[in-house]
């Protein structure tokens, strides 16, 4: 298996990653698995400045990780918004902690000093459409929580908290050295 910054051409292999997702579960308040070229799209601007990372095991994509604006103004461009997503079929395989090191490492290099994570959380512990599990695969990863909104998602019939969790990679120092481009 490798790990790999993302190029354009993977946009179909990756949407066929994300599409479950979207029409099974709420991991992703999306409602319509987008087209193609939207996902390429979403791809190339990322890649414009943050990191976007996949996994492959021979030839086939089985997860991608990537890092965005946490939010606009430039007192935030130390931190970073993460996802990850992998193939249902590859879970509790450890390559979602591989790919978040290698994003990690990639944030790192890039003089980001905050990794914020937006996820879904079910209101009750049998929900049909998600778990908790997101939320201890974090935990383990080392973020913690950080804020909590109460029904604040609607999907499938129900309605979904989003927590915020947070994992410190930087020193924080002053004066802070400059955000740089990802360059994979």
């Amino acid at each position: 298996m490798i790990i790999r910054t993302a190029a354009a051409s993977d946009a179909e292999g990756l949407l066929a990653i994300y599409a479950p997702y979207v029409r099974r579960t709420a991991i992703t308040f999306e409602y319509d698995v987008p087209s193609a070229r939207e996902f390429r799209h979403r791809i190339e601007s990322t890649l414009e400045f943050y990191p976007y990372l996949v996994a492959e095991e021979e030839g086939r994509l089985i997860g991608y990780a990537y890092a965005g604006r946490f939010q606009p103004r430039e007192a935030y461009d130390w931190a970073v918004e993460t996802s990850i997503y992998l193939d249902v079929d590859v879970r509790g395989r450890g390559i979602g902690t591989w790919l978040h090191a290698e994003l990690e490492r990639a944030c790192r290099s890039m003089n980001v000093q905050n990794m914020d994570a937006c996820i879904a959380a079910p209101r009750e512990a049998d929900d049909p459409h998600l778990t908790d599990a997101s939320i201890g695969f974090h935990e383990h990863l080392g973020y913690r929580m950080v804020g909590r909104f109460e029904q604040v998602g609607y999907k499938f019939g129900r309605w979904y908290d989003m927590v915020w969790m947070e994992r410190l990679i930087g020193d924080h120092a002053t004066p802070a050295s400059p955000v740089v481009a990802y360059r994979g």
